[in-house]
């Protein structure tokens, strides 16, 4: 009976060892575009709900910047991100810092546009010697460069500056540059202002945003990672399951109508298992990454997914 019991003690302690190499999470809260999935599980408190009972500490970061997200796990500091795109995933371990996807978020290819400044119908061949606003090593670059390769257009006929979202919007509206590379609510904000959707990604790229983790975090605690995983499409499922009252969280977390929410929920095209099409599209991001100067060593993006992504 004294063995059972110590045995028992050994491997509750084992197990304690196993999972407890983490006694706090630090995670990117990412609300841009518009990714539900987190708003929903930040409002409603789903991952400090989870860990309640094993004393583990959520602690969120407000970061959209894919950069910044990556040097925040270069360092460290920062554990997981709910949402990353994959330009940004694939620079980081090109550059030695690894990465890797957790789970699906998103395949916004309506969220993210090339907007005309305000007055006229604007064509892509219409940009042909034009300046073109925003920002540089994205998935809206790169559906600029895809537009306009479409309608044989060289990127470098094009003047592209390299800029952030807000400010590309501005310029925009003030007339400053003839086109802009917008997201989401910029998008409707520069519509509501008189400015025209040249085109979104739809048809040239296939965006995908991810929930990522620091790779040596991952390796550490693969229990832990599996429950965020866990609870972020339980996070979805509910949406599904409460449209109405998710759209509201969503709108009030981004200042917007419900149906501006509905508009971006529609165009997110919200998803949770990756496939082999999403690996194609990584080596794809990764070409273009390359052929612009942007990543000198490309990685086997197959190393970058963790096996419960897919599955």
């Amino acid at each position: 009976m004294k063995f059972k019991l110590m045995l028992s003690v050994l491997l509750l302690s084992i197990s304690a060892l196993a999972f407890g190499a983490a006694k706090e999470v630090n995670i990117a809260y990412v609300k841009a575009p518009f990714n539900l999935q987190n708003i929903v599980i930040k409002n409603n408190k789903l991952l400090e709900n989870e860990f309640a009972k094993d004393g583990i500490k959520v602690n969120w970061y407000d970061i959209t910047s894919g950069s910044k997200q990556t040097q925040g796990m270069a360092a460290g500091s920062l554990d997981m991100s709910a949402v990353m795109n994959t330009a940004s995933i694939l620079m980081a371990n090109a550059a030695g810092n690894p990465i890797v996807i957790a789970t699906g978020v998103a395949h916004p290819t309506e969220v993210f546009a090339i907007v005309g400044k305000p007055g006229e119908n604007y064509k892509i061949e219409d940009r042909k010697g034009k300046t073109v606003v925003g920002p540089k090593g994205t998935v809206l670059h790169q559906t600029l460069v895809a537009a306009l390769v479409s309608k044989g257009i060289k990127p470098e006929e094009v003047e592209f500056i390299n800029m952030d979202i807000p400010k590309g919007l501005a310029a925009l509206l003030a007339g400053k540059v003839d086109a802009a590379l917008l997201a989401a609510g910029a998008v409707i904000k520069a519509n509501e202002n008189g400015a025209k959707t040249i085109t979104t990604a739809k048809g040239l790229v296939e965006p995908n945003l991810v929930m990522t983790a620091r790779k040596q975090f991952a390796d550490e605690n693969p229990e832990l990672v599996e429950r965020i995983v866990k609870v972020n499409r339980e996070a979805l499922q509910w949406i599904k399951d409460h449209p109405d009252e998710a759209l509201e969280i969503g709108a009030k977390e981004h200042g917007i109508t419900k149906e501006e929410a509905k508009m971006l929920a529609d165009w997110s095209n919200f998803y949770d298992v990756l496939t082999e099409e999403d690996i194609k599209d990584l080596e794809k991001d990764q070409q273009f990454l390359k052929e612009n100067g942007m990543l000198e060593n490309p990685v086997d993006v197959t190393t970058l997914v963790l096996p419960g992504a897919m599955k």
